[in-house]
Protein backbone atom coordinates (compact mmCIF):
# COMPACT_ATOMS: atom_id res chain seq x y z
CA UNK A 1 0.00 0.00 0.00
CA UNK A 2 1.65 3.17 -1.16
CA UNK A 3 1.18 5.79 1.84
CA UNK A 4 1.08 9.52 0.81
CA UNK A 5 1.23 13.01 3.00
CA UNK A 6 -0.08 15.23 0.92
CA UNK A 7 -1.19 17.66 3.34
CA UNK A 8 0.79 20.20 5.26
CA UNK A 9 0.62 20.24 8.96
CA UNK A 10 0.94 24.20 9.94
CA UNK A 11 2.33 25.41 13.55
CA UNK A 12 3.84 28.50 14.58
CA UNK A 13 4.01 28.50 18.31
CA UNK A 14 4.92 31.12 20.95
CA UNK A 15 3.54 33.69 18.66
CA UNK A 16 0.31 35.60 20.25
CA UNK A 17 -1.99 37.48 18.44
CA UNK A 18 -2.23 41.11 19.57
CA UNK A 19 -6.21 42.52 19.86
CA UNK A 20 -6.18 44.28 16.46
CA UNK A 21 -4.60 41.03 14.60
CA UNK A 22 -1.05 41.21 14.86
CA UNK A 23 1.46 39.01 16.27
CA UNK A 24 3.36 40.12 19.80
CA UNK A 25 6.48 38.83 20.49
CA UNK A 26 6.64 37.58 24.19
CA UNK A 27 10.31 36.39 24.87
CA UNK A 28 13.76 36.79 23.63
CA UNK A 29 14.12 33.66 21.39
CA UNK A 30 11.56 34.82 19.50
CA UNK A 31 12.85 38.35 19.16
CA UNK A 32 16.13 36.56 18.30
CA UNK A 33 14.61 34.16 15.60
CA UNK A 34 12.96 37.53 14.08
CA UNK A 35 15.91 39.93 14.15
CA UNK A 36 18.00 37.48 11.97
CA UNK A 37 15.93 37.99 9.13
CA UNK A 38 17.01 40.61 6.76
CA UNK A 39 14.43 43.32 6.12
CA UNK A 40 13.52 44.19 2.90
CA UNK A 41 12.95 46.62 -0.20
CA UNK A 42 10.76 47.31 -2.72
CA UNK A 43 10.90 48.65 -6.14
CA UNK A 44 8.14 49.44 -8.18
CA UNK A 45 8.95 49.83 -12.44
CA UNK A 46 5.36 51.29 -13.68
CA UNK A 47 3.79 52.93 -16.58
CA UNK A 48 3.18 56.11 -15.25
CA UNK A 49 3.77 59.33 -13.91
CA UNK A 50 0.31 60.50 -15.41
CA UNK A 51 -2.18 58.27 -16.05
CA UNK A 52 -5.96 59.26 -17.31
CA UNK A 53 -9.26 57.69 -16.64
CA UNK A 54 -9.71 54.46 -18.93
CA UNK A 55 -6.37 53.80 -19.37
CA UNK A 56 -4.63 50.90 -17.27
CA UNK A 57 -1.63 51.78 -14.89
CA UNK A 58 1.11 49.10 -15.61
CA UNK A 59 3.61 47.84 -12.85
CA UNK A 60 6.50 45.60 -11.92
CA UNK A 61 7.41 44.97 -8.53
CA UNK A 62 10.73 43.57 -7.41
CA UNK A 63 11.99 42.64 -3.82
CA UNK A 64 15.24 42.85 -2.49
CA UNK A 65 17.37 41.44 0.79
CA UNK A 66 18.44 44.92 2.19
CA UNK A 67 21.55 42.88 3.74
CA UNK A 68 22.76 41.30 0.02
CA UNK A 69 21.37 43.66 -1.86
CA UNK A 70 19.77 40.65 -4.00
CA UNK A 71 16.50 39.78 -4.88
CA UNK A 72 14.43 38.31 -1.51
CA UNK A 73 14.12 35.00 -0.40
CA UNK A 74 11.88 35.80 2.41
CA UNK A 75 8.51 37.07 1.33
CA UNK A 76 6.61 35.31 -1.06
CA UNK A 77 4.06 37.34 -1.37
CA UNK A 78 3.60 41.21 -2.01
CA UNK A 79 1.24 43.78 -2.16
CA UNK A 80 1.30 47.09 -4.75
CA UNK A 81 -2.00 49.61 -3.49
CA UNK A 82 -2.58 53.40 -4.82
CA UNK A 83 -3.35 55.59 -1.74
CA UNK A 84 -5.41 59.15 -2.41
CA UNK A 85 -4.86 62.24 0.00
CA UNK A 86 -6.83 61.16 2.33
CA UNK A 87 -4.54 58.16 3.08
CA UNK A 88 -7.28 55.81 1.72
CA UNK A 89 -6.01 52.92 -0.89
CA UNK A 90 -8.28 53.37 -4.18
CA UNK A 91 -6.96 49.76 -4.81
CA UNK A 92 -4.49 47.24 -3.04
CA UNK A 93 -2.98 44.29 -5.13
CA UNK A 94 -1.80 41.08 -3.55
CA UNK A 95 0.92 39.46 -5.89
CA UNK A 96 2.66 35.99 -5.50
CA UNK A 97 6.16 36.20 -5.56
CA UNK A 98 8.67 34.35 -7.92
CA UNK A 99 11.99 34.91 -7.43
CA UNK A 100 11.32 38.20 -5.50
CA UNK A 101 9.16 39.07 -8.35
CA UNK A 102 5.58 39.79 -9.77
CA UNK A 103 3.38 42.02 -11.81
CA UNK A 104 0.02 43.53 -12.41
CA UNK A 105 -2.32 46.27 -13.43
CA UNK A 106 -4.56 48.92 -12.28
CA UNK A 107 -8.08 50.16 -14.97
CA UNK A 108 -8.61 53.66 -13.85
CA UNK A 109 -11.96 54.10 -13.14
CA UNK A 110 -13.89 57.01 -14.21
CA UNK A 111 -14.89 57.63 -10.59
CA UNK A 112 -11.29 59.06 -9.52
CA UNK A 113 -10.74 62.65 -9.45
CA UNK A 114 -8.07 64.67 -11.35
CA UNK A 115 -4.89 64.83 -8.85
CA UNK A 116 -1.87 62.72 -7.65
CA UNK A 117 -1.76 59.59 -6.01
CA UNK A 118 0.59 57.35 -4.27
CA UNK A 119 2.04 54.20 -5.72
CA UNK A 120 3.12 51.98 -2.61
CA UNK A 121 4.64 48.68 -2.76
CA UNK A 122 5.43 46.29 0.30
CA UNK A 123 5.44 42.94 1.62
CA UNK A 124 3.94 42.85 5.29
CA UNK A 125 7.51 42.22 6.66
CA UNK A 126 8.47 45.80 5.61
CA UNK A 127 5.09 47.02 7.03
CA UNK A 128 7.07 46.30 10.53
CA UNK A 129 9.73 49.55 9.28
CA UNK A 130 6.55 51.67 8.51
CA UNK A 131 6.16 54.03 5.60
CA UNK A 132 10.06 55.04 5.29
CA UNK A 133 10.94 50.90 3.95
CA UNK A 134 8.11 51.22 1.70
CA UNK A 135 8.54 51.99 -2.04
CA UNK A 136 6.52 55.64 -2.81
CA UNK A 137 5.67 57.29 -6.17
CA UNK A 138 3.75 59.86 -7.12
CA UNK A 139 0.79 59.38 -9.71
CA UNK A 140 -1.06 62.04 -11.74
CA UNK A 141 -4.58 60.46 -12.74
CA UNK A 142 -5.97 63.12 -15.28
CA UNK A 143 -10.35 62.90 -15.26
CA UNK A 144 -11.69 64.94 -18.05
CA UNK A 145 -15.30 64.73 -17.08
CA UNK A 146 -14.44 65.83 -13.86
CA UNK A 147 -14.15 69.92 -15.20
CA UNK A 148 -13.81 71.56 -11.83
CA UNK A 149 -10.47 69.34 -11.22
CA UNK A 150 -9.15 70.79 -14.30
CA UNK A 151 -7.61 74.15 -12.45
CA UNK A 152 -5.79 76.36 -14.88
CA UNK A 153 -2.15 77.60 -13.21
CA UNK A 154 0.88 77.58 -13.65
CA UNK A 155 3.59 75.03 -13.31
CA UNK A 156 6.88 74.63 -11.62
CA UNK A 157 9.24 74.48 -14.22
CA UNK A 158 11.43 71.52 -12.56
CA UNK A 159 8.54 69.12 -12.75
CA UNK A 160 9.06 68.55 -16.24
CA UNK A 161 12.83 68.20 -16.74
CA UNK A 162 13.71 66.13 -19.65
CA UNK A 163 15.98 63.45 -19.09
CA UNK A 164 18.77 62.28 -21.10
CA UNK A 165 18.31 60.13 -24.02
CA UNK A 166 20.95 57.48 -23.29
CA UNK A 167 22.38 56.00 -26.24
CA UNK A 168 24.01 52.94 -24.97
CA UNK A 169 24.92 51.36 -21.58
CA UNK A 170 27.76 50.01 -20.69
CA UNK A 171 26.09 46.80 -19.17
CA UNK A 172 22.79 46.38 -21.09
CA UNK A 173 21.39 48.48 -23.84
CA UNK A 174 18.92 48.29 -26.56
CA UNK A 175 19.84 48.78 -30.03
CA UNK A 176 17.30 49.98 -33.05
CA UNK A 177 17.57 49.09 -36.94
CA UNK A 178 16.08 53.39 -37.17
CA UNK A 179 14.75 56.21 -35.06
CA UNK A 180 12.00 57.16 -37.37
CA UNK A 181 9.06 54.93 -38.05
CA UNK A 182 5.84 55.04 -39.88
CA UNK A 183 2.28 54.09 -38.54
CA UNK A 184 1.42 51.12 -37.83
CA UNK A 185 5.54 49.81 -38.62
CA UNK A 186 7.09 47.09 -37.08
CA UNK A 187 9.65 48.51 -34.80
CA UNK A 188 12.48 45.55 -34.26
CA UNK A 189 15.47 46.36 -31.81
CA UNK A 190 17.78 43.71 -30.13
CA UNK A 191 18.33 44.05 -26.06
CA UNK A 192 22.04 43.44 -25.66
CA UNK A 193 23.78 42.22 -22.31
CA UNK A 194 27.65 43.30 -22.94
CA UNK A 195 29.00 41.82 -19.84
CA UNK A 196 27.35 38.16 -19.88
CA UNK A 197 26.55 36.83 -16.09
CA UNK A 198 27.28 40.55 -14.83
CA UNK A 199 24.53 41.53 -17.37
CA UNK A 200 22.23 38.86 -16.61
CA UNK A 201 18.41 40.08 -14.67
CA UNK A 202 15.15 40.83 -15.51
CA UNK A 203 14.24 43.99 -16.48
CA UNK A 204 11.02 45.67 -17.75
CA UNK A 205 10.36 47.26 -21.07
CA UNK A 206 7.81 49.74 -22.21
CA UNK A 207 7.12 52.03 -24.87
CA UNK A 208 4.79 55.07 -24.38
CA UNK A 209 3.87 58.40 -26.23
CA UNK A 210 6.00 61.12 -24.67
CA UNK A 211 3.63 62.65 -22.43
CA UNK A 212 2.33 66.40 -23.05
CA UNK A 213 1.13 67.03 -19.25
CA UNK A 214 3.69 68.21 -17.27
CA UNK A 215 4.70 66.26 -14.00
CA UNK A 216 7.81 64.87 -11.81
CA UNK A 217 10.00 62.43 -13.66
CA UNK A 218 8.93 58.45 -11.97
CA UNK A 219 11.50 56.45 -9.56
CA UNK A 220 13.56 54.60 -11.39
CA UNK A 221 15.84 51.32 -10.22
CA UNK A 222 18.77 53.40 -9.46
CA UNK A 223 16.91 55.26 -6.62
CA UNK A 224 17.07 52.07 -4.79
CA UNK A 225 20.74 52.82 -4.64
CA UNK A 226 20.10 56.14 -2.28
CA UNK A 227 17.58 53.89 -0.45
CA UNK A 228 19.83 51.54 0.97
CA UNK A 229 21.60 54.19 3.06
CA UNK A 230 18.62 54.60 5.06
CA UNK A 231 16.46 51.32 4.78
CA UNK A 232 16.78 49.40 8.44
CA UNK A 233 18.38 46.07 8.27
CA UNK A 234 16.49 44.18 10.30
CA UNK A 235 13.02 44.78 12.03
CA UNK A 236 13.03 47.21 14.87
CA UNK A 237 10.70 45.88 16.85
CA UNK A 238 11.04 44.27 20.46
CA UNK A 239 10.04 41.69 23.14
CA UNK A 240 6.00 42.51 24.06
CA UNK A 241 5.63 44.56 20.95
CA UNK A 242 3.22 43.16 17.75
CA UNK A 243 4.75 43.03 14.28
CA UNK A 244 3.98 41.37 11.10
CA UNK A 245 5.14 38.40 10.27
CA UNK A 246 6.78 37.58 7.18
CA UNK A 247 4.93 35.36 4.12
CA UNK A 248 7.61 33.11 3.97
CA UNK A 249 6.49 29.80 3.41
CA UNK A 250 3.04 31.27 1.23
CA UNK A 251 0.06 33.21 1.51
CA UNK A 252 -0.12 33.46 5.73
CA UNK A 253 -3.76 32.67 6.99
CA UNK A 254 -4.53 33.08 10.92
CA UNK A 255 -7.05 32.92 13.61
CA UNK A 256 -8.20 32.03 16.89
CA UNK A 257 -10.85 29.23 18.38
CA UNK A 258 -12.67 30.17 21.51
CA UNK A 259 -15.70 28.62 23.27
CA UNK A 260 -19.07 30.19 23.46
CA UNK A 261 -17.61 32.75 26.45
CA UNK A 262 -14.73 33.87 24.46
CA UNK A 263 -12.04 31.56 26.14
CA UNK A 264 -9.28 30.40 23.76
CA UNK A 265 -9.41 26.81 23.20
CA UNK A 266 -5.69 24.89 23.07
CA UNK A 267 -4.80 21.70 21.13
CA UNK A 268 -7.84 22.03 19.09
CA UNK A 269 -7.45 20.50 15.17
CA UNK A 270 -8.97 23.34 12.53
CA UNK A 271 -8.98 22.29 8.98
CA UNK A 272 -9.25 24.70 6.23
CA UNK A 273 -11.06 23.78 3.07
CA UNK A 274 -10.48 25.64 -0.21
CA UNK A 275 -13.40 24.21 -2.21
CA UNK A 276 -13.83 23.63 -5.77
CA UNK A 277 -12.31 21.60 -8.33
CA UNK A 278 -8.76 22.52 -7.30
CA UNK A 279 -9.95 22.03 -3.79
CA UNK A 280 -6.92 22.78 -1.31
CA UNK A 281 -7.33 20.97 2.83
CA UNK A 282 -5.22 22.06 5.22
CA UNK A 283 -4.76 20.95 8.91
CA UNK A 284 -3.51 22.99 11.93
CA UNK A 285 -3.42 23.11 15.59
CA UNK A 286 -4.04 25.92 17.85
CA UNK A 287 -1.32 26.88 20.64
CA UNK A 288 -2.07 27.73 24.27
CA UNK A 289 -3.65 30.63 23.22
CA UNK A 290 -6.01 29.62 20.39
CA UNK A 291 -4.11 30.78 17.86
CA UNK A 292 -3.84 28.61 14.58
CA UNK A 293 -1.25 29.70 11.68
CA UNK A 294 -1.33 27.96 7.94
CA UNK A 295 0.76 28.82 5.44
CA UNK A 296 -0.55 28.34 1.75
CA UNK A 297 1.64 27.67 -0.97
CA UNK A 298 -0.63 26.84 -3.61
CA UNK A 299 -2.30 29.56 -6.20
CA UNK A 300 -5.48 28.91 -4.90
CA UNK A 301 -9.16 30.12 -6.87
CA UNK A 302 -11.71 30.05 -4.55
CA UNK A 303 -12.60 33.57 -3.16
CA UNK A 304 -13.57 31.82 0.01
CA UNK A 305 -12.21 29.27 3.05
CA UNK A 306 -14.73 26.82 5.31
CA UNK A 307 -12.83 26.75 9.02
CA UNK A 308 -13.92 23.67 10.55
CA UNK A 309 -13.07 21.93 14.18
CA UNK A 310 -13.26 18.41 15.25
CA UNK A 311 -14.66 19.51 18.34
CA UNK A 312 -18.22 17.98 20.34
CA UNK A 313 -19.02 20.91 21.73
CA UNK A 314 -19.80 24.25 20.10
CA UNK A 315 -16.67 26.63 19.50
CA UNK A 316 -15.83 30.16 17.22
CA UNK A 317 -13.59 29.93 14.82
CA UNK A 318 -11.96 33.43 13.40
CA UNK A 319 -9.84 34.21 10.60
CA UNK A 320 -7.99 37.36 11.54
CA UNK A 321 -6.46 40.05 8.93
CA UNK A 322 -3.35 41.69 9.25
CA UNK A 323 -4.04 45.63 10.46
CA UNK A 324 -3.87 47.86 7.79
CA UNK A 325 -0.71 50.22 6.95
CA UNK A 326 -1.25 53.77 8.11
CA UNK A 327 -0.57 56.31 5.22
CA UNK A 328 -0.60 59.31 7.57
CA UNK A 329 1.94 61.82 6.98
CA UNK A 330 2.89 60.68 3.47
CA UNK A 331 3.59 63.62 1.53
CA UNK A 332 2.27 63.95 -2.59
CA UNK A 333 3.28 66.24 -5.22
CA UNK A 334 0.95 68.38 -6.60
CA UNK A 335 -0.11 69.01 -10.69
CA UNK A 336 -1.56 72.19 -11.91
CA UNK A 337 -3.00 71.86 -15.69
CA UNK A 338 -2.61 74.66 -17.75
CA UNK A 339 -5.18 76.12 -19.85
CA UNK A 340 -3.59 75.05 -23.10
CA UNK A 341 -3.59 71.65 -22.09
CA UNK A 342 -7.40 71.11 -22.43
CA UNK A 343 -7.01 70.11 -25.86
CA UNK A 344 -4.06 67.87 -25.83
CA UNK A 345 -5.98 66.25 -22.80
CA UNK A 346 -9.44 66.20 -24.87
CA UNK A 347 -7.41 64.81 -27.27
CA UNK A 348 -5.89 62.02 -25.77
CA UNK A 349 -9.59 60.71 -24.08
CA UNK A 350 -10.90 60.60 -27.08
CA UNK A 351 -8.68 57.95 -28.03
CA UNK A 352 -8.88 56.45 -24.98
CA UNK A 353 -12.60 55.96 -25.47
CA UNK A 354 -11.92 54.48 -29.35
CA UNK A 355 -9.59 52.02 -27.83
CA UNK A 356 -12.01 50.79 -25.06
CA UNK A 357 -14.37 50.39 -27.40
CA UNK A 358 -12.60 47.47 -29.20
CA UNK A 359 -11.08 46.15 -26.22
CA UNK A 360 -12.42 42.82 -26.91
CA UNK A 361 -10.85 42.23 -29.88
CA UNK A 362 -7.72 42.94 -28.32
CA UNK A 363 -7.71 41.20 -25.01
CA UNK A 364 -4.63 40.58 -22.15
CA UNK A 365 -4.88 36.60 -21.62
CA UNK A 366 -4.04 35.35 -18.25
CA UNK A 367 -0.92 33.17 -17.80
CA UNK A 368 -2.98 29.99 -16.63
CA UNK A 369 -0.85 28.04 -13.66
CA UNK A 370 -0.13 25.06 -12.88
CA UNK A 371 -2.87 23.17 -11.66
CA UNK A 372 -2.59 21.82 -7.97
CA UNK A 373 -3.38 17.99 -8.16
CA UNK A 374 -4.99 17.50 -5.15
CA UNK A 375 -4.74 13.85 -5.19
CA UNK A 376 -0.53 14.06 -5.76
CA UNK A 377 -0.30 11.93 -8.91
CA UNK A 378 -2.66 9.50 -8.04
CA UNK A 379 -5.00 8.03 -10.84
CA UNK A 380 -8.29 8.22 -9.08
CA UNK A 381 -11.41 5.43 -9.81
CA UNK A 382 -14.25 7.79 -11.03
CA UNK A 383 -18.05 6.75 -11.41
CA UNK A 384 -20.07 9.31 -13.10
CA UNK A 385 -23.47 8.23 -11.78
CA UNK A 386 -25.60 9.32 -14.79
CA UNK A 387 -23.75 5.84 -16.63
CA UNK A 388 -26.00 4.13 -13.38
CA UNK A 389 -29.42 4.01 -12.07
CA UNK A 390 -29.62 6.04 -9.67
CA UNK A 391 -30.56 5.75 -6.08
CA UNK A 392 -32.17 8.58 -3.62
CA UNK A 393 -29.70 8.48 -0.64
CA UNK A 394 -25.50 8.34 -1.24
CA UNK A 395 -25.41 5.63 1.43
CA UNK A 396 -27.60 3.77 -1.26
CA UNK A 397 -25.81 4.58 -4.15
CA UNK A 398 -22.35 3.50 -1.94
CA UNK A 399 -23.64 0.25 -1.51
CA UNK A 400 -24.96 0.22 -5.36
CA UNK A 401 -22.93 1.51 -7.52
CA UNK A 402 -19.32 1.52 -5.60
CA UNK A 403 -17.31 -1.81 -5.23
CA UNK A 404 -14.90 -0.45 -3.27
CA UNK A 405 -16.17 2.04 -1.11
CA UNK A 406 -19.10 1.83 1.86
CA UNK A 407 -20.25 2.42 5.38
CA UNK A 408 -18.92 0.84 8.61
CA UNK A 409 -19.77 1.10 12.23
CA UNK A 410 -16.95 2.58 13.86
CA UNK A 411 -15.86 1.72 17.62
CA UNK A 412 -17.65 4.39 19.71
CA UNK A 413 -21.00 3.56 17.64
CA UNK A 414 -20.81 6.26 14.74
CA UNK A 415 -20.66 5.61 11.04
CA UNK A 416 -17.43 5.95 9.02
CA UNK A 417 -16.62 5.26 4.97
CA UNK A 418 -13.93 3.05 4.71
CA UNK A 419 -12.52 2.80 0.90
CA UNK A 420 -10.87 -0.66 0.48
CA UNK A 421 -7.37 -1.05 0.60
CA UNK A 422 -5.03 -1.23 -2.60
CA UNK A 423 -3.05 -4.64 -1.42
CA UNK A 424 0.75 -4.21 -3.32
CA UNK A 425 1.88 -7.76 -1.15
CA UNK A 426 0.84 -10.52 0.27
CA UNK A 427 1.27 -9.56 4.03
CA UNK A 428 0.55 -5.79 3.71
CA UNK A 429 -1.27 -5.09 7.14
CA UNK A 430 -4.68 -5.16 6.95
CA UNK A 431 -5.93 -1.25 8.80
CA UNK A 432 -9.31 -0.20 9.28
CA UNK A 433 -8.65 3.87 8.63
CA UNK A 434 -11.13 6.11 8.09
CA UNK A 435 -11.37 7.25 4.36
CA UNK A 436 -10.75 11.29 3.49
CA UNK A 437 -14.28 12.30 2.67
CA UNK A 438 -14.83 15.77 0.74
CA UNK A 439 -17.94 16.85 -1.22
CA UNK A 440 -16.91 19.70 -3.78
CA UNK A 441 -13.70 20.26 -1.78
CA UNK A 442 -15.48 20.58 1.84
CA UNK A 443 -13.77 18.36 4.51
CA UNK A 444 -16.61 15.85 5.65
CA UNK A 445 -15.75 15.37 9.44
CA UNK A 446 -18.59 13.57 10.53
CA UNK A 447 -19.26 10.35 7.28
CA UNK A 448 -22.52 9.87 9.26
CA UNK A 449 -24.14 13.36 8.89
CA UNK A 450 -24.19 12.61 4.79
CA UNK A 451 -25.49 9.20 4.66
CA UNK A 452 -28.90 10.91 3.73
CA UNK A 453 -27.78 13.35 1.26
CA UNK A 454 -29.69 13.51 -1.62
CA UNK A 455 -27.89 11.70 -4.32
CA UNK A 456 -29.81 12.98 -7.39
CA UNK A 457 -27.31 16.13 -6.63
CA UNK A 458 -24.45 14.03 -7.56
CA UNK A 459 -22.51 14.30 -10.88
CA UNK A 460 -19.53 11.73 -9.81
CA UNK A 461 -17.11 10.31 -7.21
CA UNK A 462 -13.98 9.80 -7.55
CA UNK A 463 -11.94 7.80 -5.53
CA UNK A 464 -8.07 7.23 -4.48
CA UNK A 465 -7.14 3.76 -2.34
CA UNK A 466 -3.70 5.07 -1.43
CA UNK A 467 -3.49 5.71 1.86
CA UNK A 468 -2.59 9.06 3.66
CA UNK A 469 -1.26 10.48 6.14
CA UNK A 470 -2.48 13.89 7.50
CA UNK A 471 -2.18 16.33 10.66
CA UNK A 472 -0.96 12.81 12.06
CA UNK A 473 -3.98 10.82 11.56
CA UNK A 474 -4.02 8.00 8.71
CA UNK A 475 -6.57 8.07 6.35
CA UNK A 476 -7.51 4.34 4.00
CA UNK A 477 -8.04 6.60 1.32
CA UNK A 478 -9.52 9.68 -0.46
CA UNK A 479 -13.05 9.97 -1.71
CA UNK A 480 -14.37 13.54 -3.70
CA UNK A 481 -17.76 14.21 -4.51
CA UNK A 482 -18.78 16.39 -6.68
CA UNK A 483 -22.20 18.10 -7.13
CA UNK A 484 -24.01 19.02 -10.42
CA UNK A 485 -24.29 22.41 -9.79
CA UNK A 486 -21.16 22.54 -6.98
CA UNK A 487 -23.09 24.07 -4.83
CA UNK A 488 -22.30 22.78 -1.47
CA UNK A 489 -20.27 24.94 -0.15
CA UNK A 490 -23.48 27.31 -0.18
CA UNK A 491 -25.57 25.49 1.61
CA UNK A 492 -23.14 24.25 4.18
CA UNK A 493 -24.93 24.49 7.79
CA UNK A 494 -22.57 22.24 10.14
CA UNK A 495 -21.77 22.46 13.13
CA UNK A 496 -18.37 24.59 14.32
CA UNK A 497 -18.86 25.27 10.46
CA UNK A 498 -17.56 28.96 9.05
CA UNK A 499 -16.95 30.33 5.86
CA UNK A 500 -14.40 33.65 5.13
CA UNK A 501 -14.25 35.94 2.42
CA UNK A 502 -10.29 35.53 1.03
CA UNK A 503 -7.95 38.40 -0.46
CA UNK A 504 -7.00 36.32 -3.81
CA UNK A 505 -3.66 37.22 -5.02
CA UNK A 506 -3.78 39.18 -8.94
CA UNK A 507 -3.49 36.13 -11.84
CA UNK A 508 -0.22 36.93 -14.04
CA UNK A 509 -0.67 38.27 -17.23
CA UNK A 510 0.63 37.98 -20.98
CA UNK A 511 -0.14 41.58 -22.46
CA UNK A 512 -1.85 42.03 -25.71
CA UNK A 513 0.88 42.83 -28.53
CA UNK A 514 -0.36 44.54 -31.84
CA UNK A 515 0.60 42.18 -35.04
CA UNK A 516 -0.11 43.77 -38.10
CA UNK A 517 1.69 40.89 -39.88
CA UNK A 518 -1.96 39.94 -41.20
CA UNK A 519 -4.88 41.49 -42.55
CA UNK A 520 -7.02 40.49 -39.26
CA UNK A 521 -6.67 44.07 -37.79
CA UNK A 522 -6.13 46.26 -40.96
CA UNK A 523 -9.59 48.05 -40.61
CA UNK A 524 -9.80 48.65 -36.54
CA UNK A 525 -8.24 51.95 -35.52
CA UNK A 526 -5.20 51.79 -33.58
CA UNK A 527 -4.89 55.04 -30.86
CA UNK A 528 -2.72 53.12 -28.70
CA UNK A 529 -0.93 55.52 -26.15
CA UNK A 530 1.51 52.64 -24.90
CA UNK A 531 2.49 50.72 -27.87
CA UNK A 532 4.37 47.98 -25.42
CA UNK A 533 4.38 46.51 -22.42
CA UNK A 534 6.73 43.78 -21.30
CA UNK A 535 6.96 43.28 -17.10
CA UNK A 536 9.82 40.82 -17.09
CA UNK A 537 12.14 40.50 -19.68
CA UNK A 538 14.90 37.39 -18.41
CA UNK A 539 18.09 38.40 -19.91
CA UNK A 540 20.59 35.44 -19.65
CA UNK A 541 21.92 35.38 -23.76
CA UNK A 542 24.11 38.54 -25.27
CA UNK A 543 21.71 38.87 -27.36
CA UNK A 544 17.77 38.87 -27.21
CA UNK A 545 15.27 40.07 -30.56
CA UNK A 546 12.42 42.08 -29.17
CA UNK A 547 9.71 43.92 -31.57
CA UNK A 548 6.21 45.85 -31.20
CA UNK A 549 4.34 47.36 -33.87
CA UNK A 550 3.58 51.64 -33.96
CA UNK A 551 -0.40 53.07 -33.76
CA UNK A 552 -1.83 55.63 -36.22
CA UNK A 553 -0.63 58.21 -33.09
CA UNK A 554 2.37 59.99 -34.36
CA UNK A 555 4.56 61.86 -32.66
CA UNK A 556 7.64 60.95 -29.79
CA UNK A 557 7.58 57.76 -28.27
CA UNK A 558 9.95 57.05 -24.97
CA UNK A 559 11.36 53.76 -25.05
CA UNK A 560 12.08 52.67 -21.94
CA UNK A 561 14.06 49.61 -20.11
CA UNK A 562 14.17 49.26 -16.11
CA UNK A 563 15.30 46.76 -13.83
CA UNK A 564 18.36 44.49 -12.16
CA UNK A 565 20.82 42.23 -12.74
CA UNK A 566 20.81 39.07 -10.89
CA UNK A 567 24.06 40.55 -8.51
CA UNK A 568 21.50 43.31 -7.49
CA UNK A 569 23.04 46.02 -9.52
CA UNK A 570 20.25 48.41 -11.07
CA UNK A 571 19.93 49.40 -15.21
CA UNK A 572 17.81 52.25 -16.58
CA UNK A 573 17.54 53.24 -19.66
CA UNK A 574 15.67 55.47 -21.62
CA UNK A 575 15.80 56.43 -25.63
CA UNK A 576 13.53 58.35 -28.49
CA UNK A 577 12.10 57.37 -31.61
CA UNK A 578 9.55 59.30 -34.15
CA UNK A 579 6.50 57.86 -35.47
CA UNK A 580 5.03 60.32 -38.59
CA UNK A 581 2.41 59.37 -40.96
CA UNK A 582 3.22 57.27 -44.54
CA UNK A 583 3.09 59.31 -47.21
CA UNK A 584 0.05 58.32 -49.56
Amino acid sequence: MRQKIIIVFSVLCGLAIGARGQYVMKNATELNQLKALPQELAHVTHTGPVVFIGEYLYYAIQCFNVQTRRASKISTVAYVALVNQQGEMVFEHKLRLERGMSSGDFFVPTTLPTGTYKLVGYTQWMKNSGLKQIYQDDIAIINPYRVDDLAAGSTDDTMNQIKPVTADSSTVGLQFEKTKFGTREKVSLRLRNYKAALGAGNYSIWVKKKDEIPFKDSKISLDIVTKYSTADLRIPQGIGESLFLPEQRGELLYGQVTDNAANPLADQKVILSFPGPEFLLKFTTTDVEGNFYSYIREDYKQDEVILQAENERNVNIQLKRPEAMSFEGMKFSEITLEEELKDVIRERSIYNQIENQFFEIKPDSIILSEPYDPFDGGMPEEVILDEFTRFPTFEETLVEILNNAGYRRGDQGGFYIRIAQDFETFDEPFNNFPALVLIDGVYIPDHGSIKNFDARRIESIKLIRDQFQMANKSYQGMMLVSTIDGDYPEQLSSKNTFTEALFRSRPVKNYFSQDYSNDQYSRVPDYRNMLYWKPQIEVEEPSMELHFYTSDLTGIFEVYLDGFTSFGKPISLRYEIQVASQDP
